[in-house]
């Protein structure tokens, strides 16, 4: 087995030469052929992006797990999650199984693609930090789509207005290490700003009401914010139990994976920053 690791590991990094060095790629290798492997067995009924994110249940949060590197490179960590790595793992691994691709070359492949603007690493700069934008662009490469409507529930409209890296050029290390970033930064967020987007508000949320048919199993939720600066607070997965819609997140507040245990309408409510969530459907 660890002839066959290395093996797999030495052709990962000759297909794939942006890929940075990782001092555990053994086990994020493993890990994700095993959960590949897995997933090929289960029912064609089966929830994936759940089945996915279920498997990293317990798995620490850690922040900033991308700033490793001088020089931007395809970091890969399924050993430590925030929220986006946490939605951007479950994305890919689901996108494998429903493409019939099965091999951690696959995996890298769709971190790839969907990590970087136009699937190209072309630098920090490239990296689709804001996740509207995000939204945005792999809904382009036809790999999620926002769902907006009914409305009701989805009665609210978002107004981005996104500003937040440009003026805490401080909270990013690439940024302190490299003050040319910010010109195509403050492009990206103006390109970004003014653009409007339908979600669920939380008082809608938290009554339960209609959501059943615009949220599906699996879906990632994008919570809205009124964060200065920012678009979104902080995203998850949905997961249905009988007791209503909760939340799959990499939580800062647990710090780890976690199935939150009360319902997504009660979380928000304890957030007051929070407003409502938008819906993004793997396809």
């Amino acid at each position: 087995m660890r002839i066959i690791v290395i093996i797999m590991i030495s052709l990962v990094s000759a297909l794939s030469p942006a890929l940075a060095r990782q001092d555990n790629a053994a086990t994020d290798s493993l890990n994700v052929t095993r959960w590949l492997a897995e997933a090929r067995l289960m029912p064609s009924s089966t929830c994936y992006p759940v089945f996915f994110a279920r498997k990293f249940l317990g798995v620490p949060y850690v922040a900033h797990t991308l700033e490793v590197n001088d020089k931007e490179r395809l970091v890969i960590n399924t050993r430590q999650l925030d929220c986006t790595t946490l939605v951007e793992n479950v994305v890919a691994l689901t996108l494998c199984v429903r493409n019939n691709k099965y091999s951690y070359q696959d995996y890298l492949h769709y971190i790839y693609i969907i990590r970087y603007r136009n699937g190209k690493n072309e630098g920090y700069t490239s990296r689709l930090h804001y996740f509207s934008d995000w939204i945005e662009d792999n809904a382009q490469k036809g790999l999620v789509a926002e769902r907006q409507s009914p409305n009701p529930p989805f009665s609210a409209v978002q107004t981005v207005r996104v500003g937040y890296m440009s003026a805490h050029q401080d909270k990013y290390k690439a940024l302190r290490q490299h003050p040319e970033y910010i010109k195509d930064i403050k492009a990206m967020e103006r390109r970004l700003s003014g653009k409007t987007y339908r979600y669920i508000p939380k008082s809608v949320v938290r009554k339960g009401t209609s959501l059943r048919k615009a949220v599906k199993n699996g879906d990632i939720i994008a919570i809205t914010c009124n964060k200065k600066g920012l678009d979104i607070a902080h995203l998850g997965i949905a997961v249905w139990k009988k007791d209503g819609l909760h939340l799959l997140n990499a939580s800062q507040i647990h710090k780890k994976v976690v199935l939150e245990p009360m319902l997504l309408g009660d979380y928000l409510h304890k957030h007051p920053s929070h407003t409502g969530i938008r819906i993004v459907e793997i396809l």
